[in-house]
C-alpha cells in the first residue's frame, strides 16, 4: 500500500479513520503484552479488554493531549465529534474520546507515520496502571 500524504489522509471520514485505527492499537497492545509475559491466552486476553476498551482509551486521549500536533488534535477533535453509535458496554461521553483517539491512530498508520505511533503508544504503555487505577470523568 502507498503511503498517503497528510491532505489525502485527512480526507477519510473521522469514523473510518478510527476503523482503522482501532485495530493498529489493539496490535500495539497485543505486542506489548506478549513481549511482557508468556502468558495463557485467556489471561492475556482479560488484560487485553480492559486497556482497548472506550474507558480505558478515553483516559489515554486525555494524557496524550498536551503531546498531540496540531494536526493530530485536528483528527483527534474530529474523531471525537463524529457520532457514531457507543457499545451497551460503553459510556458515550467516553466513546466520543475513543473514536478520537482511535482516528488519531488511524491517520498515522495511512500516512505510515510509525515511528510516531510507537511515541504515543509508549506514553499510554508507560502510564497504563496509573491510568486503570482513574476514576471515569
Amino acid at each position: 500500500m502507498a503511503k498517503l500524504t497528510e491532505a489525502e489522509a485527512k480526507q477519510y471520514s473521522p469514523l473510518t479513520l478510527a476503523f482503522l485505527g482501532d485495530s493498529v492499537y489493539e496490535v500495539l497492545v497485543r505486542e506489548a503484552m506478549l513481549r511482557e509475559a508468556n502468558t495463557p491466552v485467556r489471561k492475556l486476553h482479560s488484560a487485553k479488554i480492559r486497556l482497548v476498551c472506550a474507558g480505558f482509551q478515553a483516559k489515554a486521549a486525555d494524557l496524550l493531549d498536551s503531546v498531540l500536533t496540531e494536526n493530530e488534535l485536528a483528527v483527534y477533535h474530529r474523531g471525537r465529534n463524529a457520532g457514531g453509535t457507543p457499545s451497551k458496554n460503553a459510556d458515550p461521553y467516553d466513546y466520543c474520546k475513543a473514536t478520537g483517539f482511535e482516528a488519531v491512530f488511524g491517520y498515522l498508520q495511512l500516512m505510515e507515520q510509525t515511528e510516531r505511533i510507537q511515541m504515543l503508544f509508549g506514553i499510554v504503555w508507560e502510564h497504563r496502571e496509573s491510568l486503570l487505577n482513574q476514576d471515569s470523568h
